[in-house]
């Protein structure tokens, strides 16, 4: 009987299927090197087909699956237990763009993709998709999902559950849920999606999705605001939401120390403010005239 590791190296081939201790390095530790774990090998599937036929070899193994984007979590959760009875299942190989529709303003990729090469194909239509954070280089789509992000245009456009409307699944028994529909009054039956979102894999591993896109901004202005405390930002944010609208798309508030951090690690980075504050608001107004 072939072993575990032969069948998932029949499914998407031997160099896809990493045993190495040096090539799954970079898969057993989280972003900030914290957490650390150990496992039986790190596959890379590159279709929907073939990580449903990984994911029911691995059950049918009794195999714990560890499914990771790319790998940018600060919390361990993408990081295998140090029992080293797992299997990673990479996602960065499924990283198609399937379809944009500038008509109905949504985008279907797959779950690898970049946070930046999303954005980046939305904007080639003169679209915006919304979610912006630090790690936008190297996140994944799946990962992003899988965690609810929010990023730092929460305020306006929402957290990653409000801006998808149709998800494709590879459930843990190795069948695949296709709900990918870009139906936006879609007041059909359950609404299943949600399920997996936020719910970091452990409901299902997502293959793709469809995402909303929105009018790329024309105008946009940012301002650092010193604040004495945070009741005085809610203040703030309350006051420009009454004078400004939606057009309020970012608004993050920040302590004194973190903005110290900054100064100290970032060359040629300089104070915004010339007296310091022990809280700074950052925000931004967009506007898509």
């Amino acid at each position: 009987m072939a072993s575990l590791i032969e069948l998932l190296q029949g499914i998407v081939g031997a160099p896809n299927v990493l045993t190495a201790a040096g090539d799954m390095a970079p898969s057993l530790a989280d972003w900030r090197g914290r957490y650390h774990g150990t496992a039986q090998a790190v596959v890379r599937p590159a279709t929907t087909a073939e990580l449903a036929a990984v994911v029911a070899a691995c059950a049918h193994a009794g195999v714990p699956m560890v499914p990771q984007g790319g790998n940018t979590g600060l919390c361990g959760g993408a990081t295998p237990l140090a029992d080293g009875r797992a299997v990673v299942i990479g996602m960065g190989r499924m990283n198609r763009v399937r379809a944009l529709d500038v008509d109905n303003g949504t985008i279907c990729v797959e779950a690898g993709c970049t946070l930046a090469s999303v954005q980046a194909a939305a904007a080639a239509e003169d679209l915006l998709f919304p979610l912006s954070l630090a790690s936008e280089g190297s996140c994944q789509i799946g990962g992003n999902l899988s965690t609810n992000a929010g990023g730092v245009q929460v305020l306006r456009y929402g957290n990653m559950r409000e801006l998808v409307l149709g998800l494709e699944v590879v459930l843990p028994d190795g069948r695949i849920w296709d709900g990918l529909r870009g139906l936006r009054k879609d007041n059909t039956g359950y609404d299943l999606k949600h399920l997996f979102v936020g719910a970091e894999g452990t409901l299902g591993i997502i293959t793709a999705a469809v995402l909303k896109l929105f009018p790329l901004p024309r105008a946009r202005a940012t301002a650092w605001v010193g604040v004495p405390d945070p009741r005085a930002a809610v203040h703030l944010l309350r006051l420009m939401r009454d004078t400004c609208g939606e057009r309020v798309s970012a608004f993050e508030i920040v302590g004194r120390s973190a903005l110290e951090l900054v100064l100290a690690h970032i060359p040629r980075a300089r104070a915004p403010l010339a007296r310091g504050h022990d809280w700074g608001v950052l925000l931004e107004l967009t506007d898509p005239q």
